[in-house]
């Protein structure tokens, strides 16, 4: 992907950096970042000499057809993982397991702690499993990243990307050792997550937003079905007027 992919988008999007320098050259660390788009996982690992490892639901990687062995290929040439989500407590345990066996290889393990894509541009609350776990687990330093604009070059729903220059912002590694051996702690897996957010918080300068953005999305779809409800229901009446109306003038 970085021979392939990497250098046409560094070439037409331009992407500027800050903090490279905080990327170990070698040896785990956990990459914690916001999310704003899809391409959030082509333009972090472009400008990193590293092999960032992301995971994905095993879908991705088990579809039949033409289609779905191309969607595997570039999947597993961007240095995607994937995830089974049959077990017993779903795609959170699977990705835990990932993430460790890639801090185990010494490599970098790239994680969205909101869990999804954000649905208005704002930051928000981290889901305490797979990051704190992971970083309690292994020991390894957690770096924040704050992705910049990426929403605005490919907003949800949009294939043709919008050529622009997005940000990536890396912070200081974070040091979480002195948890280590807790990661059974609901407690400290929260505060782990809230000090990363907030890293990610200064670095993004987003507004924070203290619920999950799972439920952010369920409260914008409820709304947008309750509108269009709404202007269904004022469509009928106009309509029944018009019609009372017309039968009146007969």
């Amino acid at each position: 992907m970085k021979f392939s992919i990497g250098g046409s988008l560094k070439l037409a999007f331009r992407p500027w950096v800050e903090g490279l320098e905080n990327i170990p050259a070698e040896g785990p660390a956990i990459l914690a970042s916001n999310h704003l788009s899809f391409s959030d996982s082509f333009f972090l690992p472009a400008v990193l000499d590293r092999k960032v490892t992301f995971i994905a639901k095993a879908e991705y990687f088990t579809s039949p057809g033409v289609k779905g062995k191309l969607t595997a290929a570039f999947f597993k040439g961007v240095g995607q993982l994937p995830v089974d989500r049959s077990g017993a407590r779903g795609a959170g345990e699977a990705a835990i397991k990932s993430g460790i066996e890639v801090i185990e290889r010494g490599e970098l393990f790239g994680i969205y702690p909101e869990g999804t894509r954000s649905p208005d541009g704002r930051l928000y609350r981290g889901k305490p499993g797979g990051l704190a776990r992971v970083a309690l687990a292994t020991g390894a330093p957690v770096i924040p990243v704050a992705m910049i604009d990426t929403e605005k070059i490919q907003p949800p729903g949009k294939v043709v990307p919008k050529l622009m220059r997005p940000g990536i912002r890396i912070g200081k590694p974070l040091d979480f050792s002195r948890y280590h051996g807790m990661d059974g702690d609901r407690f400290i897996l929260r505060s782990v997550t809230d000090e990363v957010m907030y890293e990610i918080m200064k670095l993004s300068g987003q507004e924070y937003v203290d619920i999950y953005a799972t439920a952010a999305k369920r409260q914008i779809a409820d709304a947008e079905k309750a509108a269009a409800r709404a202007d269904k229901a004022e469509k009928a009446e106009q309509t029944e007027k018009t019609d009372k109306a017309g039968g009146k003038a007969e």
